[in-house]
């Protein structure tokens, strides 16, 4: 599976040109045989994603993950890669994404 379809990768960039805003997530991106996830809202026009990257460490963090690496990223026993969920669905900004992650320790998908 692609990550991105060209309208996500649109809004994505879109997104990166007003780096100003609150903007909610646009795409979950996870590895389905780890913890690692990720919520992203902006793309810029280098191939760097910005949103909130949750390794599964306890303190997910808001910053910087390049696109390549997760195109790239294969487990190495199973060679499968990250996944994007297709079900996802923002109900809120990426601030409120960050604090209740903080909260919880881990990227918390319902938030109501």
């Amino acid at each position: 599976m692609k990550l991105l379809t060209k309208a996500l990768e649109q809004k994505l960039l879109a997104n990166g040109r007003n780096r100003d805003q609150d903007h909610p997530p646009v795409v979950k991106i996870f590895n389905p045989m780890g913890s690692a996830t990720w919520l992203l809202s902006e793309l810029d026009a280098d191939g760097i994603f910005y949103g909130l990257c949750d390794l599964g460490m306890g303190s997910p963090e808001l910053g910087p993950v390049s696109r390549v690496d997760l195109e790239n990223f294969r487990n190495n026993q199973t060679g499968l890669g990250l996944e994007r969920d297709r079900f996802f669905e923002a109900s809120t900004s990426m601030s409120v994404y960050v604090e209740a992650a903080a909260k919880a320790g881990h990227i918390v998908d319902n938030l109501s």
